[in-house]
């Protein structure tokens, strides 16, 4: 056994629908090559929310000898690190724009947080069945629209949202210090200990 490939989400894809697998994702078929780019437009989708697995942390991005910064072609969402400097660095297109001084150029690397869009096989695989579940609904429900296909999907859809979350806190080691509220809630008692 190996981790699903494309072709298998795709062929799983069709199979939601009643269609014949097919032997390459260039098989031509009009079901087949909608399902790819309903595959491809879902794993972007869920990818841009950000995960452990696609996220680089404190990861440098150089200037080029303009001073421009480019970000790579594959970047969904990119943060400047707080507290590096006192810019309002954005994204705009390819490249990190500075909101204060209305500029392109940098002149400096700058150390960001980037969420990146990855391969479906750079996939975890508790990721690649969420997203081709997911597909597969939305493909049965623009090719098909049955109510009672969309049920049953959507049941197998959230199973599998749930093993992704469960395989998400299980590699990122998160601890109840990374959430919002618990630490708002900590340091409000801390701060009312003080006072």
């Amino acid at each position: 056994m190996t981790p699903t490939t494309k072709l298998e989400a795709v062929n799983i894809m069709l199979s939601s629908i009643g269609d014949a697998p097919v032997n390459s994702l260039t098989s031509g078929l009009v079901d087949a090559e909608m399902a790819e780019t309903i595959l491809d437009a879902t794993s972007r989708d869920v990818q841009s929310q950000g995960w452990h697995f696609n996220t680089e942390i404190n990861f440098t991005l150089a200037q080029i000898a303009n001073g421009e910064v480019p970000i790579p072609s594959n970047c969904l969402k990119v943060d400047q690190i707080a507290g590096q400097s006192d810019r309002d660095l954005i994204q705009r297109g390819r490249k990190l724009y500075d909101r204060n001084n209305h500029t392109f150029i940098i002149g400096e690397n700058v150390k960001v947080d980037m969420v990146l869009l990855l391969d479906f096989e750079e996939l975890p695989e508790a990721a690649r069945r969420f997203v081709t579940l997911k597909a597969a609904r939305v493909f049965q429900d623009r090719a098909v629209g049955s109510a009672e296909l969309h049920g049953f999907q959507e049941k197998d859809e959230m199973r599998a949202w749930v093993e992704m979350r469960d395989a998400e806190a299980d590699t990122a080691d998160y601890s109840i210090f990374d959430n919002y509220g618990v630490a708002r809630v900590l340091d409000r008692s801390i701060s009312h200990k003080i006072n």
